[in-house]
């Protein structure tokens, strides 16, 4: 018996666990086939995440994304619809607050439009976010039917971890043959960005950290979770990614207080750390691999080496977690040896702790000024950016301070609704300081008080406190219920024994998942990354779905087989399962059933329509040449798909240029100023276009895109020289110019234009 059983015992009364029923012959092939079931849903989500990871990358390319998104949300709605016709009868929907208000926030990102800055990016936007919602609402809806999907659902989340995290440690092995034109040293694809695969490798460390500990499971599955940790840490290491390593941290030290198997997980985070550290150590002392634009040569030359090293620390760890399995778990350690295993752990923790203090205290700033010079560094927007080596890893500086004021500047210009979902590229255009071009806040925070004010905050709020609320109801994170009484009134949160059964143990893992993700994307922009939301997503929409837990033992030891109450004739719950007469569906969860699938192909239609339009507006310039007809048709069909792309708007200018229509293509670019006025380059392309035919008209539009991004130096150059065109036309034609230049200033000012700086431009 374990201690915390023991502890269980001498506090609470044991838990009545009902007889449970011989098996019917019908049910036994059910139960046979479920490992079966478990292994293709574990492979089924596994593919799912990596098609996300492989397919999308790191979310920026509009077609790819356009792809993922419609079989996302495809097979979303066809999940919720068949769980939705199998639901037993009289079965509540838990989760259906939290799916309500994400789709009440997905409304208020396509609403945005009607006030953004960019309403083609808020569009986009929106789709992702109905994309995401659909994910949600499958997760929240499979759970009603098939809650043992739990096993598959975390198997297959460190399966794709362990596939990522390989194919970014090969293109260090092999980069002759997957990572040619590379000139960093930090692990970055196949996102192609650093900070997602050091969060991949975090969330699924917690859920080898799961897999590693529980004690019901093959012992060589079990086994598998110390080289996949080894191969996690040192995947997250490589990337230098100071936001994942501090994602696992609270990852980690969350699980540890809510799952009772800590000196299980200690053990397995301690023994894959110790074969990871070498190979780590190995990497940064070799320059050739740790320094940036080395050559190919040397970098595989070296890479072949960190293979060898790869393959023999998985090699050992494996063994190591085959004689654990096999030997290490045949009788539990005494209640004494686990005490002192647990004060030597905590020791060794305040141990490190004082060397922490300790080292700081001995800088030239002493402890409390090296403190705040830190926390200088990491809120001051001119910082020193550290450089993407190894050495990162023990800076605090960070090009993000920037970022965020540039976010906080957008925000006190538009408090209530913010500037548009997708708003912030183009709104910081005013406020940054140095010409780099960034699409997101890296924030979660920061970029909703941009794009949807407090509107969009309130609602995140509220999001996050009814899923916290619907999460509750299956993990019990603190051991304790709401309890009300009506007599006398009362609404109490009081301490309740519950079992710890291998099914909690695995929603309490989920939940630590889900906050490694959220305290990443507090620092960074990896909402916007599928492979990773995705995780976060499937989890989060599992806690909120499932409900409360069937009963279990608490005389067993946590996470054992014997602590899960059997549940033979049902679907997890205590409920049966429902038995559908065929042809026989009740009108109004068939009238929902339609609801769902006309929802699900009107959001993919929504999602397919910009990617439509980019590809007729491409097509349009390739038969420019050939066929102008065809061309300026593909042109008006590539505005009609997507009426808010101003970039439709500017190939349909092009040909109507080139095809002899010059008062048209102005119009075209006026209508795009009309329908993005705080856009700079809706301005500048208008500008450019008059440039040589109308020099004043030019000064003015050019001077417009001049304030909304006063650090564009290709927009100052082609002011400069609108500027010279027009005094040159003054000289020649100067009564004309004063005749025309009125009439000309008023005439092409469309609503919304700033008026002209009176000072020289900076934000």
């Amino acid at each position: 018996m374990s201690a915390h059983a023991a502890t269980q015992t001498t506090e609470q009364p044991t838990q009545v666990i009902p007889p449970q029923p011989d098996w019917a012959p019908a049910q036994r092939p059910t139960a046979l086939r479920e490992p079966y079931a478990t292994a293709l849903g574990t492979i089924a989500i596994a593919g799912l995440l990596c098609l996300a990871t492989f397919l999308a990358g790191g979310g920026l390319d509009l077609a790819a994304l356009t792809k993922l998104e419609l079989v996302l949300t495809l097979v979303a709605g066809a999940a919720v619809a068949t769980a939705v016709l199998l639901r037993p009868d009289g079965a509540r929907a838990y989760g259906a607050w939290a799916l309500g208000l994400l789709l009440a926030f997905a409304a208020l990102t396509g609403l945005s439009v009607a006030w953004s800055v960019a309403p083609d990016a808020s569009w986009q936007d929106a789709n992702r976010m109905l994309c995401y919602a659909a994910v949600f609402a499958a997760a929240v809806a499979v759970v009603w039917v098939a809650p043992a999907g739990w096993r598959a659902l975390l198997g297959g989340i460190v399966l794709a971890a362990a596939i990522v995290c390989v194919y970014a440690l090969l293109t260090k092995v092999l980069p002759n043959h997957l990572d040619v034109n590379d000139s960093y040293a930090r692990l970055q694809k196949p996102y192609g960005y650093w900070n997602a695969i050091g969060l991949t490798a975090a969330m699924g460390a917690i859920g080898c950290l799961w897999l590693g500990a529980r004690r019901a499971g093959h012992a060589l599955l079990t086994a598998l979770a110390y080289p996949g940790l080894g191969l996690m840490l040192v995947t997250l290491m490589l990337t230098y990614s100071r936001g994942s390593l501090v994602a696992l941290a609270i990852g980690v030290a969350a699980w540890m207080a809510l799952v009772p198997l800590r000196l299980r997980g200690v053990r397995v985070l301690a023994i894959a750390a110790l074969g990871a550290a070498p190979v780590i150590a190995w990497d940064f002392a070799k320059p050739a691999l740790k320094d940036e634009a080395v050559g190919l040569v040397a970098r595989t030359t070296a890479g072949h080496q960190f293979g060898v090293l790869l393959a023999a620390m998985a090699v050992v760890l494996l063994a190591a977690g085959i004689a654990i399995g096999f030997f290490g778990d045949r009788s539990a350690p005494r209640v004494r040896t686990r005490r002192a295993a647990g004060y030597a752990i905590a020791a060794l923790l305040t141990l490190a702790l004082a060397g922490a203090i300790g080292a700081l205290a001995s800088t030239e700033r002493g402890l409390t000024g090296t403190v705040s010079h830190d926390l200088s560094s990491l809120t001051n927007p001119n910082a020193k950016v550290p450089a993407n080596t190894a050495g990162r890893l023990t800076a605090v500086g960070s090009v993000r301070a920037r970022y965020w004021k540039e976010a906080i500047d957008i925000f006190e210009a538009h408090p209530a609704l913010g500037a548009g979902a997708a708003g912030y590229e183009t709104a910081r255009l005013r406020y940054r300081t140095i010409p780099i071009d960034v699409r997101q806040a890296h924030g979660y925070v920061v970029q909703t008080l941009a794009d949807l004010g407090l509107v969009g905050l309130g609602v995140t709020l509220a999001l996050l406190l009814a899923w916290m609320a619907a999460a509750g109801r299956g993990t019990h994170p603190f051991n304790r219920r709401w309890q009300a009484r009506r007599s006398p009134p009362e609404l109490a949160w009081r301490a309740q024994a519950l079992a710890y059964t291998p099914e909690r143990i695995g929603l309490l893992s989920m939940l630590c998942i889900v906050i490694a993700f959220g305290v990443h994307s507090f620092v960074d922009w990896t909402w916007y990354v599928p492979g990773n939301a995705l995780v976060a997503l499937l989890c989060a929409g599992w806690l909120a779905g499932r409900g409360p837990l069937p009963g279990g033992n608490l005389l067993a030891a946590a996470g054992s087989a014997q602590a899960q109450v059997p549940q033979s004739h049902s679907n997890g719950t205590g409920t049966p399962r429902p038995r559908w007469p065929v042809g026989k569906v009740e009108p109004l969860r068939l009238a929902v059933v339609l609801v769902v699938l006309a929802g699900t192909l009107l959001a993919a239609w929504s999602q397919w329509q910009p990617q439509r339009s980019v590809d007729a507006s491409e097509q349009a310039l390739a038969l420019l040449r050939k066929n102008p007809v065809a061309a300026l048709s593909a042109a008006q069909a590539g505005v009609g798909r997507d009426p808010l792309s101003a970039t439709a708007l500017f190939r349909l200018a092009a040909v109507q240029h080139e095809t002899g229509q010059g008062g048209l293509a102005r119009a075209t670019l006026q209508r795009a100023v009309h329908m993005q006025p705080s856009n700079p380059e809706t301005w500048s392309t208008l500008g450019e276009y008059d440039l040589h035919s109308d020099p004043a008209a030019a000064v003015q539009e050019l001077r417009a895109a001049v304030y909304l991004d006063p650090q564009s130096v290709a927009t100052q150059n082609t002011y400069v020289e609108a500027l010279r065109a027009d005094q040159a036309a003054a000289t020649t034609s100067g009564t004309q110019k004063r005749e025309r230049l009125p009439a000309a200033s008023s005439a092409r000012r469309a609503p919304g234009t700033p008026p002209a700086p009176k000072t020289s431009s900076s934000s």
